[in-house]
C-alpha cells in the first residue's frame, strides 16, 4: 500500500506541472526532487509492510493537516510533494515512515518553513502527541518565518492533540488579535477558536 501511495502521488504531482506548462528542464529538476524523495523514503521506509490501524483516541481530525496547511500556504509551495507524501502514510498508519521522508527533505531544505511544520505534524503522529523533537521542528519553522501565523497555528493544534486545550486555545486567540479582517486563513483559526471552545474535556492520546 505504502508504494502505491508514493508512486500514485509522484505521477499526480508531475501531472498537475505538466498541466501548468511547467516544461524541460524546470521538470526534469522537480522530478529528480521527486526520486530523491522516494529513494529517502525507499532507504528509511518500509513501503511494503502492512500499515498499522490508528489509534482510536488519535485526534488529528480536529483539523485535516492537509486542508490546514493549504489555507496558510496554497498548494503549490516546493515542498507540496512530500509534504502530501508524508501525510498519506500518516493516515495510512505508517508514522515513522512519514517522519523519515520529512527528515530528509528538511535536511536538503533547511530554510522552508512549511517543510519544518510538516516535520513537527509527522512527529506528533508518531509520538501520539507534543514531544520534544516535535517541539524543536515547529521553533525552527517560526525561526524561518518569524511573522507567519503557520507555525503558532499548527503549534498550537499539536498542544490541543495532546490535550492541551487552554494553551492551544490562547495562541490561537492571539493569532487572531493579530490577523488581518482579510486573511484567508482566518476561519480556519475561528474555526479552531470555536471547535476547542465548544468541545467536551480534553482527552490526551494514549500511548
Amino acid at each position: 500500500m505504502g508504494w502505491f501511495i508514493l508512486v500514485a502521488l509522484i505521477a499526480a504531482a508531475l501531472a498537475a506541472l505538466w498541466a501548468l506548462g511547467v516544461r524541460g528542464g524546470q521538470l526534469t529538476a522537480t522530478a529528480a526532487a521527486l526520486f530523491v524523495a522516494a529513494t529517502g523514503y525507499a532507504a528509511q521506509g518500509s513501503p511494503d509492510l502492512r500499515s498499522a490501524p490508528a489509534t482510536a483516541a488519535h485526534t488529528r481530525d480536529l483539523f485535516p493537516l492537509t486542508e490546514a496547511r493549504h489555507a496558510f500556504f496554497g498548494q503549490f509551495a516546493p515542498g507540496e510533494s512530500w509534504l502530501r507524501i508524508s501525510e498519506a502514510l500518516a493516515r495510512d498508519g505508517q508514522s515513522a515512515d512519514a517522519v523519515g521522508i520529512l527528515q530528509n527533505a528538511a535536511k536538503r531544505h533547511p530554510g522552508d518553513a512549511q517543510l519544518w511544520i510538516g516535520l513537527g505534524n509527522a512527529l506528533v503522529d508518531e509520538g501520539r502527541g507534543l514531544t520534544p523533537p516535535a517541539e524543536l521542528a515547529y521553533r525552527r519553522a517560526a525561526e524561518l518565518d518569524p511573522n507567519h501565523p503557520a507555525a503558532p497555528f499548527f503549534y498550537g493544534l499539536a498542544l490541543a492533540r495532546s490535550g492541551n486545550r487552554e494553551a492551544a486555545l490562547a495562541i490561537w486567540r492571539s493569532i487572531l488579535a493579530d490577523a488581518p479582517k482579510d486573511a484567508g486563513w482566518r476561519p480556519l483559526v475561528e474555526a479552531g477558536v470555536a471547535g476547542l471552545s465548544n468541545a467536551g474535556p480534553p482527552q490526551r492520546q494514549s500511548r
